[in-house]
């Protein structure tokens, strides 16, 4: 069975929010759960990308996914959500014009976006939907966390290499180096990583560039 939100704690995101310098937003949603009209704000391009997926649930989800994007810069911006130009950086990271840094992750019907002023961030979810191939992942990813992965019983086992995955991945998309050339242990210093408890049976967390923030904001997006 999918997981399901909780949000327990997660305050409805305010319709026109302001987001003070060096604090970070997180937004929660879950898409099978918002309004059709989302897909509204989408481009041509994006109307495309999600007709080539061939699940229609899927594509339900991505539109829903790009959709509530545009509509959340839309708020930050204070712009027509369809207006917004995102574009996407050397590796696929998308980007738009002025300090807005954000990051979005899906994992089934649940979406994750991050949002900082001036700053990169990078965000993951996960669920447990991968194949039992912990250790043979983490040899390639976090060899130096094979050994206590090892020493670990399932489920446990899972849960930690979900949660070190998670990390792993907002890190570098934070970072925007891809997964193909792993961020070094360098420029990893100069991040600020973090767990978020979203939901039993995820792992989610969140990645900042330049130090920790004063604060992180927690939103739910109930409906829209």
């Amino acid at each position: 069975m999918a997981p399901r939100l909780t949000l327990d704690g997660w305050e409805p995101l305010p319709i026109t929010p302001d987001l003070p310098p060096r604090t970070v937003d997180v937004c929660a949603a879950e898409l099978d759960a918002l309004d059709p009209a989302l897909a509204a704000p989408l481009s041509d391009e994006e109307r495309a990308r999600a007709a080539r997926l061939v699940r229609e649930r899927d594509a339900r989800r991505w539109r829903r996914a790009r959709g509530l994007l545009r509509t959340l810069l839309g708020r930050y911006l204070a712009v027509d959500p369809a207006g917004i130009e995102i574009g996407t950086g050397a590796r696929g990271k998308p980007t738009v014009a002025g300090d807005l840094r954000f990051n979005l992750s899906r994992s089934g019907g649940i979406a994750l976006y991050a949002f900082a002023r001036g700053r990169a961030v990078g965000i993951d979810i996960e669920a447990r939907e991968r194949p039992n191939r912990e250790l043979a992942i983490a040899r390639r990813a976090f060899p130096e966390a094979v050994e206590r992965l090892a020493s670990l019983d399932e489920p446990e086992r899972g849960d930690e290499f979900l949660r070190l995955w998670a990390r792993h991945e907002a890190a570098v998309k934070c970072l925007g180096t891809g997964l193909a050339q792993p961020p070094s242990e360098a420029r990893r210093d100069g991040l600020w990583i973090d767990d978020l408890e979203l939901a039993p049976g995820i792992a989610c967390a969140l990645a900042v560039d330049g130090g920790p923030p004063e604060a992180v904001r927690r939103w739910a997006i109930l409906t829209s």
